[in-house]
């Protein structure tokens, strides 16, 4: 028994590859070098008094970190954004 012409279902092709993945892999290994930077300005390091860090090594840590931390968040936001559109563009096809 076949089923009438409205009620089959075509099946749609897959969403293209759009590079949503390796953006969120790529977002949270710069987080975690930045995260491990910090840490290693704080404990590795000896920390930050009032001028700053206390060492060369501190400071380049430092830096480090600040780079990776904000452009991390930023590139998680933007891969999260992008995962959130492909599933809702997923949900509508279906």
């Amino acid at each position: 028994m076949s089923q009438p012409a409205e009620h089959t279902r075509t099946p749609r092709a897959p969403l293209p590859d759009d590079g949503t993945r390796p953006l969120l892999q790529g977002a949270l290994w710069t987080l975690l070098v930045g995260l491990l930077a910090a840490a290693a300005t704080r404990f590795l390091f000896g920390g930050i008094g009032i001028h700053g860090p206390h060492t060369n090594g501190g400071w380049l840590s430092l830096i480090v970190a600040m780079m990776c931390l904000p452009f991390g968040c930023m590139l998680l936001l933007l891969g999260g954004a992008k995962y959130l559109r492909n599933r809702r563009l997923a949900r509508r096809s279906r």
